[in-house]
């Protein structure tokens, strides 16, 4: 995977506003003192009269936007995600939510690979935060163009949004001809017997580098892209539980609340099977380079065909 295109999900946010911008004059861009960092910067070069600097207040920012909502605009509310939905949740919830006002959040920074900036700033616990407040769908895009195509499907979904973005840049995995992104539905991008590996965000490449590890030892594991997580596509789920018998979510989230939670939940109501779940063990990060927090944390492509060999 070290010869593919890498490209940082935040950066596909920016210019995937800008591309919309284009053509929906209602769009705004909201920002909490971090334009730069969430590359929501690019928007502001664009259409500075459609960028607002809220300064570092992400509570009154989600206020401000679920106002502009009321209105008829489509903001985009951008800042890290600890701040977004972490900081500014109980305004996302009784000001967004509640009134299922039309305001898209735009949060990058997500997930351990935030690096240096240290468990405070590593937030993993933004998914299942988001995925509680009823009526809001949950994106988290595995890289460029899926990225780019959550922004755009988000822009034309009537209601509330969290897209979930990352710092570190990821392979692009998504440059097939017949690629198709929709909300709710998740995309196959391996075939396998012997168990069935459901990835999401940054994990999915990893995903599809430990199923070629595992593919060397005779293990031939199917391997899902799960890009939404709220809704999820249960019968996607169901059915690849049905044809493996094995399941193994992996996330850059903890394991507590996001997609493997949210899969255990689909399968206990519809087809109860074996769930290895991959992701953040109930544990803070901390401060670190990206790329090594990812293997020591245990997801990166060795740790999931090492964890997969062993659950199998």
């Amino acid at each position: 995977m070290s010869e593919v295109k890498k490209i940082a999900t935040r950066e596909s946010y920016g210019n995937a506003l800008v591309e919309i911008g284009k053509e929906y004059d209602n769009l705004y861009v909201l920002d909490a003192d971090l334009a730069a960092a969430t590359k929501t910067g690019i928007f502001k070069k664009a259409f500075p009269e459609r960028h607002i600097d809220c300064g570092i207040a992400e509570s009154n920012m989600m206020g401000i936007a679920a106002g502009m909502a009321a209105t008829g605009k489509i903001p985009f509310v951008s800042s890290f995600a600890m701040f977004a939905a972490g900081r500014a949740y109980e305004q996302v919830r009784n000001s967004i939510g509640y009134p299922h006002l039309n305001v898209k959040i735009g949060a990058t920074h997500a997930g351990i690979s935030v690096g240096e900036d240290g468990a405070t700033h590593q937030c993993n616990e933004d998914i299942a935060l988001m995925r509680s407040i009823p009526g809001m769908v949950v994106v988290n895009p595995a890289d460029d163009i899926e990225a780019k195509a959550a922004v755009r499907a988000a822009a034309e979904h009537d209601g509330p949004v969290y897209l979930r973005f990352g710092r570190l840049a990821v392979p692009v995995v998504n440059d097939t001809p017949d690629y198709k992104f929709e909300l709710g539905k998740g995309v196959v991008l391996r075939e396998g017997k012997d168990a069935v590996i459901i990835a999401t965000g940054l994990c999915v490449s990893e995903s599809l580098e430990a199923a070629e590890l595992l593919a060397k030892e005779g293990i031939e594991v199917k391997v899902i892209n799960i890009h939404t997580i709220k809704p999820l596509d249960k019968e996607l789920v169901v059915a690849a539980a049905r044809e493996t018998g094995k399941v193994i979510t992996v996330e850059e989230h903890s394991v507590i609340g996001g997609l493997g939670s949210a899969v255990c939940d689909a399968l206990c109501a519809e087809y109860p099977a074996p769930v290895l779940k991959i992701g953040i063990q109930d544990t803070f990060g901390e401060s670190g380079p990206a790329v090594q927090l990812i293997k020591k944390y245990g997801l990166d492509a060795e740790s999931i065909f090492e964890k997969v060999k062993a659950f199998l």
